[in-house]
């Protein structure tokens, strides 16, 4: 066929006008997608015992729990004071630096209930200031819980993460010896050693960097008999380690109206599975009014406004509508949200339902593929949550 359209023969449409109607078609199609679903499955194991062959059925997460790496957890001062306001929490109270603002906010917590939410508000704080030095206490220093790990000195190292100030330096005083080169800096340390206290012969080999900002805790601490170490009769925990990929994030809308989100990770999603416990905590901040709206995980699928286009104001179950649809279809390729201290950093990609590729082309960028930073964005407020079937049929509109 290629040899005789390149002599010079037409192309001959099977039909009249056939790529109006070929594209007409193609409009009118929608691209699924498989969700992962499952966080977990019901799975039955036999064993031996002296009674005989005993059955057991168990929950199999699927997909890993968390990364393989085991982290240590430490205190660091923060470089900026915390307002005391609104967003302040117990939590925080407990990490103020200065033992003397330490003892008045708690003294203050104590007095109303330990309710932040009441304590730290402007009108409490103007009827009963929390006073400093004969001043009223509006912001405080603090500490940050980091997360941290050991790790060699090598060319890849990141010399602005390491803790120890003093270490820090003399890491950046070799680099600049050698002209910046880390590879030339930071290799044959066994002949050429970086020298801590060179008289006492400590050569700095290993150093203690930050590692993640979120973490939980696989273990508590215990003793060479195997008990547990108590602290004020608490356990203390250990054993640091990063939850990897997030499940899903759910919205849900305060008091005042505003989009608010809880991020849920593939280990708490498991860790309610096993408590019997719903996936989805639609009840999640009831006691501060808060509404629950939607979710979004990886691969579902939503219908987003556009200048011209409301979803809400279109049957979306109505085939009739599909072409207009089609082009305001994504589906969730990524959901990203890290916190580093009191900020966060968030970043939904979305992809548009006929794009098969990853790539980010800036060209192509708010048409096949777009990024949602931000909580108060238009898109987000507005967009309408569908299901599709195998078929790529619109089957549900909403939560599912």
């Amino acid at each position: 066929i290629e040899k005789k359209i390149k002599r010079g023969q037409k192309f001959i449409p099977p039909i009249p006008n056939f790529r109006n109607e070929a594209q007409k078609h193609i409009q009118n199609v929608l691209v699924s997608f498989k969700n992962k679903n499952k966080v977990v499955t019901k799975n039955s194991n036999v064993y031996k015992t002296s009674k005989g062959l005993q059955q057991k059925v168990q929950l199999t997460p699927r997909g890993q729990l968390h990364n393989e790496t085991i982290y240590g957890k430490a205190k660091r001062l923060m470089s900026t004071p915390t307002k005391l306001g609104k967003n302040f929490t117990i939590a925080k109270a407990n990490l103020i630096a200065n033992k003397h603002q330490k003892e008045l906010v708690l003294a203050h917590l104590k007095q109303l209930n330990n309710n932040a939410v009441e304590a730290f508000n402007t009108k409490t704080l103007k009827k009963h200031p929390i006073t400093f030095k004969n001043e009223p206490l509006k912001e405080v220093y603090c500490y940050e819980i980091i997360y941290t790990i050991r790790k060699p000195v090598s060319p890849d190292l990141k010399i602005e993460k390491v803790l120890d100030g003093k270490v820090k330096q003399i890491l950046k005083e070799r680099l600049k010896a050698y002209n910046g080169d880390k590879k030339k800096a930071f290799s044959n340390l066994e002949t050429n050693p970086i020298w801590l206290h060179k008289e006492k012969g400590i050569a700095i080999k290993r150093v203690t960097i930050t590692g993640i900002s979120n973490a939980i805790s696989l273990h508590n601490k215990k003793n060479h008999l195997g008990e547990e170490i108590l602290l004020d009769e608490v356990s203390i925990p250990t054993s640091y380690v990063s939850t990897g990929s997030n499940h899903h994030v759910a919205f849900y809308k305060d008091l005042t109206g505003k989009i608010q989100e809880n991020i849920v990770s593939f280990f708490k999603a498991v860790t309610r599975a096993n408590q019997k416990l719903p996936i989805i905590d639609k009840t999640y901040n009831t006691d501060l009014g808060w509404k629950f709206l939607f979710t979004m995980k990886q691969n579902e699928f939503f219908v987003f406004p556009s200048e011209d286009f409301d979803p809400s104001e279109v049957d979306l179950l109505d085939t009739e509508n599909t072409a207009l649809i089609s082009k305001n279809l994504y589906y969730v390729q990524s959901i990203s949200v890290v916190k580093y201290g009191n900020s966060v950093v968030r970043d939904f990609i979305f992809r548009h339902h006929t794009d098969s590729t990853k790539k980010e082309i800036k060209g192509l960028k708010n048409h096949t593929y777009f990024h949602i930073k931000s909580l108060d964005d238009f898109r987000l407020k507005k967009c309408v949550k569908v299901r599709l079937n195998h078929l790529g049929k619109i089957v549900h509109i909403g939560e599912y």
